[in-house]
């Protein structure tokens, strides 16, 4: 498998990564058993970036890569994201809360460690910028993570090039990540 470094921040994860979203929630019936053959599978082939959120499944997404990373930690790239919290009903339905708060940022990334189980995150995500909160106050909290040893690299999801260049004055941005395929074509950019 060929390797990428994200950026210059020496993050080195293959070419091709595995995201995990939709085995848990949004495309249907999930089967556990067979999502964890699949990441299992796929570290067997030399992938090693895996990427899910705290949004997805209420969490319950982080505890399956969790549950497939077991005793295989040290052989993958764990990417994860905060900053959509979902409401309603057991906190899948109902819609969702943009959350861009330093707090959150901070319980989001605890909660994060002890359902993937986890000491450290590899590619700490905010996923969407809530308008209220300054990038700026989003990132520095995000920066204290890594001071902190529980984030080793920082990423921002859905932000355009201004919101980009005032985050990466605070703190190294090592990742961006926004939708685009065949099936979505407009990108959002907050």
């Amino acid at each position: 498998m060929y390797q990428r470094t994200l950026g210059a921040s020496g993050l080195q994860v293959s070419a091709i990564g595995l995201g995990c979203m939709g085995m848990s929630a949004f495309y249907g019936t999930s089967d556990e058993a067979a999502s964890i053959a699949t990441i299992r599978r796929a570290l067997d082939i030399g992938v090693t970036f895996f990427d899910t959120a705290d949004a997805y499944a209420n969490g319950r997404n982080e505890e399956l890569l969790g549950r497939a990373l077991r005793g295989r930690r040290d052989e993958a790239v764990v990417a994860t994201k905060f900053g959509i919290r979902r409401v309603g009903p057991g906190g899948t339905s109902g819609g969702a809360v943009i959350d861009s708060s330093p707090e959150y940022a901070r319980r989001a990334c605890d909660a994060s460690h002890a359902r993937l189980g986890v000491d450290c995150i590899d590619l700490y995500y905010l996923h969407r910028r809530g308008g209220d909160t300054p990038i700026e106050e989003t990132v520095g909290a995000m920066a204290e993570l890594v001071e902190a040893g529980k984030v080793r690299h920082l990423g921002l999801s859905e932000v355009n090039a201004d919101t980009l260049r005032r985050a990466h004055a605070v703190h190294p941005i090592t990742a961006l990540q926004s939708e685009y395929s065949l099936w979505e074509r407009d990108l959002v950019a907050l």
